[in-house]
């Protein structure tokens, strides 16, 4: 009873087998994610922020001179600072997620 559009059963097994690979590989990754350490800093590099590359943040450091200059100007770079780290981490992310997925092509699902 072949046809009606469906994939051979070989195809599903090797669609299987690819997506328990991705689910190994993405467990792996998410740990890989968790273990970095990214910075971001402000545009005069007075402030700086770190976070893993799943979000969390790490630490803080401020310069003696940005804290001498007001709390404004703290908060202003600290807020530049988190935003900068935000950007690397969510892009580092999204790279790694493409470079796990990039070659996925199931059969019977669109690929």
């Amino acid at each position: 009873m072949a046809g009606f559009g469906l994939p051979n059963f070989g195809q599903l097994t090797e669609a299987f087998r690819k997506a328990q690979q991705i689910q190994q590989d993405a467990q792996k990754l998410q740990d890989e994610l968790d273990a970095m350490e990214l910075e971001g800093s402000s545009a005069d590099g007075r402030a700086s922020v770190w976070l893993t590359g799943n979000q969390q943040p790490l630490k803080v450091r401020l310069s003696p001179e940005l804290l001498a200059d007001g709390a404004e100007a703290t908060e202003a770079a600290t807020l530049e600072a988190l935003k900068a780290a935000y950007d690397v981490s969510t892009g580092t992310m999204k790279e790694r997620m493409e470079e796990l997925t990039g070659g996925l092509n199931l059969p019977g699902l669109g690929g």
